[in-house]
């Protein structure tokens, strides 16, 4: 008998499953956002995002739930438009992200000013979106932030601001941003960092 019962369990979780997923498209049909949101999102992370014709269902409910007003479907769009290098949609949703706080949709955008993707090319907005998502975390981002300075792009030159974003990406646990700030760290202080040092230490 428990044989049986235990044959019967995945049948039946595969039933309610089924069932939930018809309440929820029911109710997105019905213009409720969230359920959309629900209802789409399996269909875009995993192996289905991996699968094109089931990522375009859940895109569909992703832009309804977006258009309805639900703001987690709108950061899925702007992620999934700018994977797939469509950065003129990707633009649009990855702002009203990043004014929201989400720090990936931050990075993002630095990412499309920086490199001109269907847009102009325009390091201080690259600057403004990485320092952005700096400040919610990003050691990428601070990361990159420091090379601005490093090279002036859209920024005057500044060793001390190089070093402070190197410090900020260290703290938000990006290892080159720990390894580069002791460098310049170590150079401010006169002590020797590199090959140089190395094969001078062989000789004491």
């Amino acid at each position: 008998m428990k044989k049986i019962l235990l044959t019967l369990i995945p049948f039946l979780t595969l039933s309610l499953s089924a069932s939930d997923t018809a309440l929820l498209k029911q109710k997105c049909a019905n213009n409720d956002s969230a359920a959309c949101y629900e209802v789409g999102l399996p269909l875009t992370q995993g192996e289905n995002a991996k699968v094109q014709d089931i990522l375009d269902e859940g895109m569909s409910y992703m832009r309804k739930a977006c258009h309805n007003g639900e703001d987690r479907a709108c950061d899925i769009l702007g992620a999934q438009y700018f994977k797939n290098k469509n950065y003129a949609y990707a633009q649009k949703f990855l702002t009203k992200s990043c004014n929201r706080g989400k720090k990936t949709a931050c990075e993002s955008l630095g990412v499309i000013f920086r490199d001109g993707h269907d847009t102009k090319q325009d390091d201080v907005k690259a600057r403004e979106f990485f320092t952005k998502a700096c400040e919610l975390k990003s050691g990428d981002a601070c990361y990159n932030v420091a090379i601005m300075y490093r090279g002036g792009f859209g920024v005057e030159k500044s060793r001390t601001e190089e070093k402070s974003f190197y410090n900020k990406a260290c703290d938000a646990g990006l290892v080159a941003g720990c390894d580069r700030y002791t460098e310049l760290d170590n150079q401010d202080k006169g002590i020797e960092t590199g090959i140089l040092a190395t094969i001078k230490g062989w000789f004491k």
